[in-house]
């Protein structure tokens, strides 16, 4: 409860019941003779010194540590980048003076733009805004200067929802996959299903099912994605095909069509 704050001044005015309740609210009782007005005047007025120096100790207090939120603010969040385009085909990224990541074009076939990150291959995509995505993304989660993952420790469990979406990110640009906030989207924006982790699980909704199956690692649920025809109910390729009539039984555009999804998915 909030109480008023009295000046000795005003209080020498009350007379002795006055002055007893005055204190009797706030809790205070006197040292000394209790008939004498100005021994609760006294301790009146020592007890709202008291209080008045536990707030400003509060007040201090509070301030240091919203300076220390603040501090530790600005220290985490990441420094904007700065995009220097060397040539077409080579773009520098600093924060600040510092190069932190670099994008390069060179004759692989499928996958030519590659970010470099102090001197090592870190991504490889088939466009240039995939690598710009990718330099963006872990810069901003203070990723991007983490050793490149080997298979075997890409497929350890993830603890923590930033490593589970990173896991699905990565997997996600081999394929030019988008991310939205209701699943993963092809570039021709349909909807292919969900990947995600519980307890350690990976698990995958296909196309517009709801319901959740088992899959080995991040790599394998994506790969099933990948694999998806939208157009035949969220059927794979190989249950359009080899599950409905033999191979030797397809049609030439069929057949086509089958090497080509095939080579997709192994690109």
């Amino acid at each position: 409860m909030t109480h008023p704050t009295y000046t000795q001044q005003a209080l020498s005015r009350y007379n002795l019941p006055r002055l007893k309740r005055i204190a009797a609210e706030r809790g205070v009782i006197p040292t000394g003779d209790k008939r004498a007005a100005q021994t609760w005047v006294n301790a009146i007025i020592t007890h709202q010194s008291t209080q008045l120096q536990k707030v400003d100790n509060q007040a201090t207090a509070q301030a240091e540590l919203d300076n220390y939120i603040a501090d530790q603010a600005q220290a985490v969040a990441a420094e904007p980048l700065t995009i220097v385009e060397i040539s077409f085909d080579h773009h520098e990224y600093y924060a600040g003076n510092q190069l932190v990541a670099s994008i390069s074009h060179d004759d692989n076939l499928t996958q030519p733009w590659v970010v470099m990150v102090n001197g090592t291959e870190k991504f490889r995509a088939n466009t240039w805004a995939r690598c710009n995505r990718f330099i963006e993304w872990h810069h901003q989660d203070g990723t991007l200067n983490e050793p490149v993952l080997t298979q075997t420790e890409v497929e350890e469990t993830p603890t923590t929802g930033n490593e589970i979406m990173a896991q699905i990110f990565n997997e996600c640009e081999k394929y030019g996959f988008e991310i939205l906030d209701d699943g993963i989207y092809d570039n021709n924006g349909v909807k292919l299903g969900q990947v995600g982790c519980t307890d350690g699980d990976w698990w995958v909704i296909q196309g517009s099912s709801v319901q959740q199956q088992y899959s080995n690692s991040v790599y394998d649920a994506v790969l099933s994605l990948s694999m998806l025809d939208v157009s035949n109910g969220g059927k794979s390729i190989f249950d359009e095909y080899f599950l409905e009539q033999p191979l030797q039984q397809l049609t030439g555009d069929k057949l086509q069509r089958l090497l080509e999804r095939t080579e997709l998915v192994t690109a």
